[in-house]
């Protein structure tokens, strides 16, 4: 790689954070198992002048998707789990899931025309959403938001703490479905579901699946649903970008956000009851990069192996239904080019991709900003950690990949 032209990150990043875009925020590179960089810039805690750093904890959110991902595939190898089996097999409070494609806050939901299916969980097409976003919004997500509503209140500070994984499950079944399984993709709650189906299939916590299969051995001590009191301080704070046209341009200003999101907790200071398949885990930009890395290496770091070469190709290979792909495409603007399967974005199409990219690159993002790149083809691996919400993808993860893409020889 032309190391010079990598110089230009360090400026995204502290662009990015001088413009209040975010508090603070770091990105670890490696191409063929060798680090070629690392960059850091801003707080992790303004308030109390804490830079953010190497060893900075973030919540990764939506970035948990792919670890729920892996775990599933370890039980497809073992025989385990069927991708093409029927959801209530492992399930049973999923036998008769209802479709209701009924706007507002009620509604007339008539029995699923068929199951749900695992592969379904994987690929978001399991008609389950992340909640209402306004009265025009199905029926089911407006039950879905109550339900986030109950999971925020059982974690908040002083929160009961009782809604398991598993009950999580039981209750997540009686609301119905935006549409009919495998008929259109939908980004919701399918990765959580499947942390309980994992539990289920495993007979242990989805917590002690993960660190047993995948933490311990990969050597992520810093990755989990809650961070101990020795690590709290260094876990990030989590800020609210504001824009601000007080003066008549577009400024922001950052605000301190300390609210539970999705039922995950904010001070991650207890182990919690949702152990959230989606959502729920912390971890560090090494510890997260030990993973990612693990992939890129064909399922196989260090000589522990995760998963075969096989399965891992599969994560490059997957792509959408043709029909599917098109409320994929409709949905999800930002991924022109790509397609989802696996818990996961694909670069199906690079030509069309808003970003420099291989085909088959492949991995995901966060509420909060964290960002994983897997590109087999090219041997670039990419993972960026922030604490904004509302991010996903951002501008910076989008600049400095085109900035590392176009500097690899």
């Amino acid at each position: 790689m032309e190391l010079s032209k990598l110089q230009n990150i360090q400026h995204v990043l502290d662009m990015f954070t001088k413009e209040k875009n975010a508090a603070g925020l770091n990105l670890l590179l490696y191409k063929d198992s060798r680090e070629i960089g690392y960059w850091q810039s801003g707080m992790a805690d303004i308030e109390n002048e804490r830079p953010y750093q190497r060893d900075t904890i973030a919540r990764l959110y939506s970035m948990t998707k792919p670890v729920t991902a892996v775990a599933a595939m370890i039980l497809m190898e073992e025989g385990k789990l069927d991708f093409a089996a029927e959801l209530y097999r492992y399930l049973p409070e999923f036998k008769n899931v209802k479709v209701c494609t009924e706007h507002g806050r009620s509604g007339n939901p008539q029995p699923a025309s068929r199951p749900i299916l695992i592969q379904d969980l994987l690929n978001m097409t399991s008609g389950y959403g992340y909640g209402a976003w306004g009265e025009a919004s199905f029926y089911g997500e407006h039950l879905t938001s109550k339900l986030i509503n109950d999971l925020n209140e059982d974690e908040k500070d002083g929160g009961k703490n009782q809604i398991t994984t598993r009950e999580f499950a039981r209750r997540i079944a009686t609301i119905p479905l935006n549409f009919e399984p495998g008929t259109e993709y939908n980004y919701g709650y399918s990765a959580d579901i499947l942390g309980a189906v994992i539990e289920e299939v495993s007979g242990m916590k989805f917590s002690q699946f993960l660190y047993n299969r995948i933490f311990k051995p990969l050597g992520m001590n810093d990755t989990d649903f809650y961070v101990p009191d020795s690590k709290q301080g260094r876990l990030a704070k989590v800020y609210r970008s504001v824009e601000d046209w007080s003066e008549g341009v577009e400024k922001h200003r950052l605000e301190l956000f300390t609210d539970c999101n999705l039922g995950i907790q904010d001070k991650m200071n207890h182990k919690p009851a949702f152990e959230s398949g989606g959502a729920g885990l912390c971890s560090t930009v090494d510890d997260y990069m030990k993973f990612a890395l693990m992939l890129n290496n064909g399922g196989c770091l260090d000589g522990c192996r995760i998963l075969s070469e096989n399965t891992v190709r599969r994560f490059s290979e997957s792509r959408l239904m043709p029909d599917v792909q098109r409320t994929f495409d409709i949905k999800m603007p930002h991924l022109a080019g790509y397609s989802y399967c696996n818990l996961m974005r694909v670069a199906a199409n690079p030509g069309a991709c808003n970003v420099f990219t291989s085909k088959g690159e492949f991995g995901w993002d966060g509420w909060l900003g964290p960002y994983m790149s897997v590109d087999r083809e090219s041997g670039i691996t990419i993972v960026m950690t922030m604490q904004r919400c509302d991010s996903g993808t951002t501008t910076a993860a989008r600049c400095a990949r085109n900035i590392i893409y176009s500097s690899s020889c």
